[in-house]
């Protein structure tokens, strides 16, 4: 069984239990910090391109990922109807703790719900989707939980900067993976650590060629300061 190393750090500092940050390894061989704090933070302190993706939601909204339910509470605060997703128990209890109203605690393919007028999938929530191959899986389950006219807000980054550059100006990049952007983590939280876990940073050209590959039209929302973007996504007709 999984250890909950999210939910158990944010139910930490919900309950003013602070005293570390969850610590991420990757297959890149990079050790980085997910600072609690920053999965707390309030619309101003949220970088552009989710300040943009909260104002394009509309209608019914489904917040896939949705951690300690910032950008949630945000759209609940606007008046709009949105419901939390996430597979951490913990998250979600953090996310009924803050005021959260509408959660479900359960990872995306399993949802069998309602169908909305945007899903919300944020902090590089394309991730779950795991590799590229699961791309195609992914588009599908959010596309039957989209209403007609419906749209699909996601962020995600191009990670080709951490390669090195070769002599001619290219990158050198493993070939252990079938593509560079497939990430193997792990979390550690004070003693605790997770199992490894598959994610996905995808370019917007790969992301718009899956898109388009499983019927679905492909928008650059806009650009981030560092590799990111902020795409929309919508059925063809």
């Amino acid at each position: 069984m999984n250890k909950d190393i999210l939910g158990t750090a944010l139910l930490d500092y919900q309950h003013g239990n602070y005293i570390e940050d969850i610590i991420t390894y990757s297959s890149l061989e990079e050790e980085d910090v997910l600072p609690l704090p920053y999965m707390f933070r309030s619309f101003k302190e949220m970088p552009n391109i989710e300040q943009k993706a909260l104002n394009l939601c509309k209608g019914k909204v489904l917040d896939v990922g949705c951690g300690a339910g910032s950008h949630s509470l945000h759209l609940q605060e606007k008046k709009l109807n949105v419901i939390g997703l996430d597979a951490s128990e913990g998250a979600i209890k953090v996310c009924a703790s803050r005021g959260l109203k509408n959660t479900v605690h359960t990872d995306l393919l399993s949802y069998e719900g309602h169908k909305f007028d945007t899903i919300l999938i944020l902090m590089n929530g394309v991730g779950i989707a795991g590799t590229l191959k699961g791309l195609s899986p992914f588009f599908h389950k959010l596309t039957t939980l989209l209403n007609d006219g419906g749209q699909i807000l996601l962020d995600s980054s191009d990670i080709i900067y951490m390669f090195e550059n070769d002599e001619d100006g290219g990158y050198w990049i493993p070939d252990t993976t079938d593509y560079y952007g497939e990430v193997n983590f792990i979390m550690r939280y004070k003693k605790e650590k997770s199992e490894p876990f598959p994610w996905l940073y995808v370019d917007y050209n790969t992301l718009q060629r899956a898109a388009n590959f499983n019927n679905l039209h492909c928008e650059l929302v806009m650009e981030g300061e560092h590799y990111d973007y902020l795409a929309r996504l919508t059925p063809m007709q």
